[in-house]
């Protein structure tokens, strides 16, 4: 099952998605997409709607970040081998942890604002995991049923910020629009198995990232269990799984960053693709 958020700002209306790719309104049958109807039992209910039967929504339609009221977002950091090669570091031995601002989160086609001081912008297209039952002190067995689905999603980053300016990675993770997501929350028995997805990412037209979770140094059930060690993790909580080699810092002979005026386009396999314009900052 597809599940998205559909509309302006504020004014976003919870959606399925057909298997034509339409989008058809279930606001008659819950409120918005959030932590409420990510439970089991509610996601069940919807599973058994049949989509012929629920209104069309216009496809010109803004697209929204498909899961509302998002409470924190957990992000791994170097957890592609490729990737941590290509920046000159050797990969972890457990997840390496760091938040990212729940106010970076934005729409799939939405734009990316550069911030006003930024030199070195950059992306990063990763698997997200949308937690859907508590989970605190969880083995990795039973780690994947915690998961309410999968999104596709950007950490956004600037590179100056995160390494130039004292302190950890948030800041250079966290400005408005650096946490695109969707198109679409895609529910585990769509996306039953997750650990060979391709992901990538172009700029300009040109394709920079051509990655798979196949490389992942620590697969879904493994991160969802080392987190749940350090936080509880609670339905709507969101986990970027890292990124693979390609990024802008990792470009030889010399890095390439976001300018305004860039396009991007991303996706990951079976989860939809985003589209972005690079914009300067609003105040």
């Amino acid at each position: 099952m597809r599940l998205a958020r559909c509309g302006e700002t504020g004014a976003e209306r919870p959606a399925l998605v057909d298997s034509d790719g339409q989008l058809r309104d279930i606001s008659a049958h819950v409120s918005d997409i959030n932590a409420t109807t990510l439970a089991e039992q509610s996601l069940a209910q919807l599973a058994t709607l049949d989509p012929a039967s629920l209104p069309l929504i216009d496809a010109n339609t803004r697209l929204a970040p498909p899961v509302a009221g998002i409470r924190k977002i957990v992000c791994i950091g170097l957890n592609y081998h490729d990737h941590a090669a290509e920046v000159g570091k050797t990969a972890p031995d457990e997840p390496m942890l760091f938040l990212k601002a729940t106010s970076s989160i934005c729409g799939p086609n939405d734009p990316i604002e550069a911030p006003l001081t930024a030199t070195k912008t950059d992306w990063e297209v990763e698997l997200g995991i949308v937690i859907g039952k508590r989970a605190k002190n969880i083995s990795k067995d039973t780690a994947l049923g915690h998961i309410a689905g999968y999104v596709c999603a950007n950490d956004v980053s600037e590179r100056a910020f995160q390494s130039e300016r004292a302190g950890q990675f948030t800041k250079g993770k966290s400005h408005d629009t650096f946490c695109p997501i969707g198109p679409w929350l895609v529910t585990p028995d769509e996306a039953s198995d997750v650990g060979g997805l391709a992901l990538w990412t172009e700029v300009n037209g040109t394709r920079y990232q051509d990655g798979s979770t196949c490389d992942l140094v620590f697969d879904v059930a493994t991160s969802i269990a080392q987190i749940s060690e350090f936080m509880t993790l609670e339905p709507g909580d969101l986990i970027l799984t890292g990124t693979p080699a390609g990024v802008g810092k990792g470009q030889k002979p010399d890095p390439i960053y976001l300018q305004p005026g860039d396009t991007m386009r991303c996706g990951v396999e079976g989860l939809g693709v985003q589209n972005h314009v690079v914009i300067e900052a609003r105040s």
